[in-house]
């Protein structure tokens, strides 16, 4: 009998160490994992992006040129996936601001709203603060996204199973300079042609 009960107690004082020696690995891994501790190289850049807007360029002659403003926006954390946003950026490189806003109001897809967001800021800014007379005189120099925070979160599936999904965000890049486009975008056919031309001329190595 007393020998029982004494297995009893033990039994009973190792489920409560193992218990909590559980729940502090738990809170641990908890602590390590925070959802949203982001750190990568594309946030350093988009930190940097609109600083570049306050350089100072030493005085110009008379007989130089007029140097063009350059206007750097960008908008960070955006609830989109960054391929989907490379595409978007790539079709408005190179166009007017207004064929870039023209080109964005007609595409129904997300990502195109928010760019379309962001040049109309970028716009007023290079006209409040970047003395551009003209706000229909820029044109869109650089474009393109960058890799935000993923979360990782659970989902449920049915028969007690679970998976893992990511809740993605990406930052959007913008340049605009001041002066129409230095290059002519290229319609689709050239553009076509050109690239059968460079998959043709490229050299595989290690082949016969």
């Amino acid at each position: 009998m007393a020998l029982s009960s004494v297995t009893g107690v033990g039994v009973t004082l190792l489920r409560s160490i193992a218990g909590q020696m559980c729940s502090r690995i738990v809170a641990s891994v908890c602590v390590v994992q925070h959802p949203s501790f982001h750190t990568s190289p594309t946030l350093e850049l988009s930190r940097k992006w609109e600083r570049k807007n306050r350089t100072v360029y030493p005085p110009q002659s008379r007989d130089e040129a007029r140097r063009p403003a350059e206007i750097h926006h960008c908008r960070q954390q955006i609830k989109y996936s960054k391929d989907k946003m490379w595409y978007l950026a790539k079709l408005i490189r190179g166009m007017s601001i207004d064929q870039a806003i023209a080109q964005l109001e007609f595409n129904d897809k997300k990502g195109a709203g928010i760019m379309k967001e962001v040049l109309l800021e970028a716009q007023e800014l290079a006209v409040k603060n970047h003395n551009v007379e003209y706000k229909s005189n820029l044109y869109v120099a650089q474009s393109f996204s960058g890799k935000g925070k993923y979360l990782k979160r659970i989902r449920i599936h049915g028969r007690g199973m679970w998976g893992i999904m990511d809740k993605v965000h990406c930052h959007y890049f913008v340049k605009l300079v001041e002066g129409p486009p230095m290059v002519e975008p290229k319609a689709g056919l050239d553009q076509a042609r050109e690239y059968v031309e460079n998959l043709k001329s490229r050299t595989i190595i290690h082949s016969l």
